[in-house]
């Protein structure tokens, strides 16, 4: 694309006074027909008069929703695809693009069109919520593949710096032990180091049950969230080191453990939105707890309680008294980046739950760490 057809698609409707029109059926007209017929809608926000600014691409000739997707799909590189699909949805609000069924199923399937779709799932139904079913079955199953092998790995146990294993694993090697102990072979004339015996480190097992208590908030800004605790709620319950419980909340409190093992099931019964009482989540975890001492709480939430926060401070410091292991995540997802209420979190952590925002990743690992 040469210099001039990028600044065209910059300029948009602009364009036209200094560069002239593009050759009406070439790619480049194609391009800025679609662009426009976005991103034309912030003149009409702003209220700018579109016959200064020559035709523009709203008229009763601009494609259907469909068209469009075709279009910026023949046109433009996946990524940008995406962009623009997201701009859509976020920016402009053309919720047409999820409650038209042969629109949504030309959409990318991704993380932030998940995210949408379950900000509008009250809205959808029929033919629309079988589309939006398959499209977040497949996301899920694709965040939960990329997700499932690093957890599996952190819990396959951790290694005894104490203790060698015979079982020959690359993984668990040795490197400095099995320098020392092959000190005594080394090769003056060659200068080298001959290994006579490789060491492996013995990984440690855990054998009886952690019990984990998975608590989300699920207020809209937790959508992120939201969706990465169901699907470590699903790989954890797959696992033979632990009892998992999964429970949602806004101002009502929703278990969900029987469930816990269908992340797919899960995003579908979450009701995004609402008000937020932590501290009737809490004392409701509580309940669930039956050996404080081999017991995790993971409460998932922003902190802005919208309840007396005093009752929360006291289930919270209840908790940590009866020795639950406690962990408050301001954030679980991809880019563990929170916006929260610090001054809440803070009180909570001078009763001994410990304050962090994680990827599921790390979320496993501070697992493995505290139930071993």
């Amino acid at each position: 694309m040469s210099g001039v057809e990028r600044w065209r698609l910059v300029l948009g409707r602009y364009a036209a006074r200094r560069l002239g029109q593009a050759a009406a059926g070439t790619e480049a007209a194609r391009m800025e027909t679609a662009l426009e017929y976005l991103y034309g809608r912030e003149y009409e926000e702003r209220d700018v008069r579109t016959d200064e600014l020559g035709p523009g691409s709203l008229s009763d000739s601009a494609p259907s929703l469909v068209t469009w997707l075709g279009e910026v799909r023949d046109l433009f590189p996946r990524e940008t695809c995406e962009v623009l699909e997201g701009h859509a949805l976020d920016r402009y609000g053309l919720t047409g693009l999820v409650t038209d069924p042969e629109t949504l199923e030309r959409l990318e399937p991704n993380e932030n069109l998940l995210k949408t779709l379950l900000a509008l799932k009250g809205h959808l139904n029929g033919e629309v919520l079988a589309v939006a079913r398959r499209i977040i079955r497949q996301v899920v199953d694709e965040l939960r593949a990329r997700l499932e092998m690093d957890v599996r790995r952190a819990m396959a146990g951790r290694l005894s710096q104490h203790r060698h294993s015979p079982h020959a694993v690359a993984a668990n090697f040795d490197a400095l032990g099995t320098v020392r102990r092959n000190l005594k072979h080394y090769d003056v004339e060659r200068q080298q180091l001959v290994l006579q015996e490789l060491l492996f480190f013995e990984r440690n097992t855990r054998r009886l049950p952690w019990d984990v208590i998975v608590c989300v908030d699920q207020s809209g800004s937790m959508v992120g969230s939201v969706i990465h605790s169901a699907v470590m709620a699903g790989i954890l319950t797959g696992l033979p080191s632990f009892r998992v419980r999964l429970v949602v909340f806004d101002t009502n409190v929703v278990d969900l453990t029987d469930q816990a093992d269908d992340p797919v099931e899960v995003l579908l019964r979450v009701q995004l939105g609402g008000g937020t009482d932590i501290g009737q989540a809490v004392r409701y975890c509580s309940q669930l707890v039956e050996h404080p001492e081999r017991t995790v709480l993971v409460l998932v939430t922003d902190f802005c309680e919208g309840a007396p926060p005093g009752e929360l401070v006291r289930a919270v410091r209840g908790l940590a008294e009866s020795r639950v292991t406690l962990l408050g995540l301001a954030a679980l997802d991809g880019q563990a980046n929170p916006f929260y209420d610090r001054g809440i979190a803070q009180r909570l952590a001078d009763c001994g739950m410990r304050i962090a925002a994680l990827t599921p990743s790390q979320l496993a690992s501070w697992l493995v760490e505290v139930t071993s």
